[in-house]
């Protein structure tokens, strides 16, 4: 199972890495300002699809949410869809 390290610059911009053996094999691109986490893309290798690990980058990204008391701007697809698909399991995050 791989791993997910959150990786930021001094600016606050960067993304939630998926590991495995070493090697990125998916990302979600994120920027903080303030109290908001703004999601800006998910990718994961297409080598990888149905595994659910976009998924597994959408949990971890969650939890770090809700630990630092964030909200979050949509403005990924996925991240969208997942929201608005699940709006009660969102709605303490989602800055609409």
């Amino acid at each position: 199972m791989p791993e997910v390290k959150l990786k930021l610059d001094e600016k606050h911009h960067g993304g939630f890495q998926l590991i495995e053996n070493n090697e990125k094999i998916g990302e979600m691109v994120i920027s903080i300002s303030q109290t908001i986490l703004t999601v800006y893309h998910t990718e994961v290798d297409e080598k990888y699809n149905g595994k659910g690990y976009a998924k597994l980058l959408l949990e971890e990204m969650v939890e770090y949410v809700r630990e630092h008391h964030y909200t979050v701007k949509a403005l990924c697809p996925y991240v969208f869809a997942q929201f608005t698909r699940h709006p009660d399991e969102y709605a303490d995050i989602w800055e609409k």
